[in-house]
């Protein structure tokens, strides 16, 4: 009754963070790269070409990030999201319309910086903001809005690549995002504004103080961190865009493959929840090390997974550190450096994941035009996790004698 309540009484805020994180699926890489075959083909690019272009436009968005992220401490998340919205519906169309290699390092930038960047940035900063006692729980509901687009979107556009030309998709990707502008409003529409949030319902950080983003950059715990931030944006990403190239190298059909991601999605579903739930009670400390270790067993598994079966095992392994991906870090920031500048804190600290989420396309793409298979590069990256879930061990374990007691004030019935 107590979560029926919870749900009911935020269901306007809720549903609007949900609707964020569902909406960024058009610019990340699981979307973009259900394309990545036509694309190679048209332009006539190999793995390594397509991976760069990739890296270059994601780079940049993550550069841009760092100004653009901090606006979430300026304006409503309802004004700002329907402005971003807009953004990315022309960056699905400015794909639809993209006419060579140079004019797709622009897009993928464009497409990069508003759907991966800002509106995952949105969706999280603000859920963070307006729930205190309940973080955790409140992340885990928003952030199913990332594993449902997941889930649905890849199916239903490989389906549809089948009947319509590839350019007639982004179209309606376009579409379906101004759709979502309306929506926003409607549910945000007696919405705080981060300044007045920040003044009546702010908890604080380490120190028992609230944090600036440049006192986080001359931080140990931060660049401390930096790995774990890194790795699933990096590697994660890479295994997504490298999606085709995997199935062709085990000898999977595309279709069978992107028929597990329903599997992966459940996982990251039942997943958030749990971590969400352990968030509540003991905090991100003591979980954001132990988060690294299902993508490592993942990608074990799948590097050597001979079939379906045992891929579909990996996948769902990938959930549970996804799950723990979607709901920690936002929580991590405002535990540890406090709420009152976390759009400004958060955005350096998604900067680096979309950096990562660059490097890892890049790297891949230029080791398989080296000779080296994507399966056999996962075991590589696989030990990389458990070496930065090491480092990260290292940091909350220090950190955690500086924070403060637990939050008591929650927002309900906003």
């Amino acid at each position: 009754m107590e979560y029926v309540r919870f749900l009911r009484d935020n269901a306007s805020w809720l549903t609007a963070g949900f609707l964020l994180s569902f909406t960024s699926s058009y610019g990340q890489t699981f979307f973009i790269s259900i394309f990545a075959g036509v694309i190679r083909t048209e332009f006539d690019l190999s793995h390594g070409a397509w991976g760069g272009i990739y890296t270059i436009g994601t780079t940049a968005s993550a550069a841009a990030m760092i100004w653009a992220g901090a606006l979430t401490d300026k304006f409503r998340v309802r004004h700002l999201g329907a402005v971003v919205f807009g953004l990315l519906a022309l960056a699905c169309l400015f794909m639809a319309s993209v006419s060579g290699p140079v004019m797709l390092i622009a897009v993928i930038f464009a497409l990069r910086l508003t759907g991966q960047g800002l509106i995952s940035h949105l969706s999280i900063v603000g859920t963070a903001r307006w729930f205190v006692a309940t973080r955790g729980r409140a992340l885990s509901i928003v952030s199913m809005g990332f594993a449902v687009g997941q889930a649905i979107l890849p199916l239903i556009f490989v389906a549809l690549l089948v009947f319509l030309p590839w350019r007639s998709l982004w179209v309606i990707a376009a579409g379906l995002t101004l759709l979502a502008i309306p929506a926003l409003m409607l549910l945000l529409r007696s919405e705080r504004t981060p300044q007045s949030v920040a003044e009546t319902t702010h908890s604080v950080g380490m120190d028992g103080r609230h944090w600036v983003r440049a006192e986080l950059l001359r931080h140990w715990l931060f660049w401390l961190m930096v790995p774990w931030l890194l790795g699933p944006a990096a590697w994660s990403t890479a295994l997504f865009f490298q999606q085709v190239h995997l199935t062709e190298v085990k000898g999977w059909s595309h279709v069978e493959f992107v028929a597990l991601f329903p599997l992966f999605t459940a996982t990251t579903i039942g997943s958030t929840f749990v971590w969400g739930w352990a968030l509540d009670r003991v905090g991100t400390n003591r979980l954001m090390p132990l988060s690294l270790i299902p993508f490592a067993l993942a990608f074990l598994l799948l590097s050597q997974a001979d079939g379906l079966f045992f891929a579909g095992i990996a996948m769902a392994i990938l959930g549970v550190g996804t799950g723990a991906g979607a709901t920690l870090p936002g929580a991590f920031w405002a535990e540890h450096f406090g709420t009152r500048n976390l759009g400004s804190i958060k955005a350096m600290a998604a900067a680096v994941m979309v950096l990562g989420s660059a490097i890892g396309p890049g790297v891949s793409g230029w080791l398989i035009d080296a000779g080296l298979a994507f399966p056999s590069q996962m075991v590589g990256y696989a030990v990389y996790f458990i070496l930065s879930a090491a480092i990260a061990w290292v940091g909350v374990r220090k950190a955690r004698g500086l924070l403060p007691g637990p939050a008591k004030v929650d927002i309900i019935g906003a």
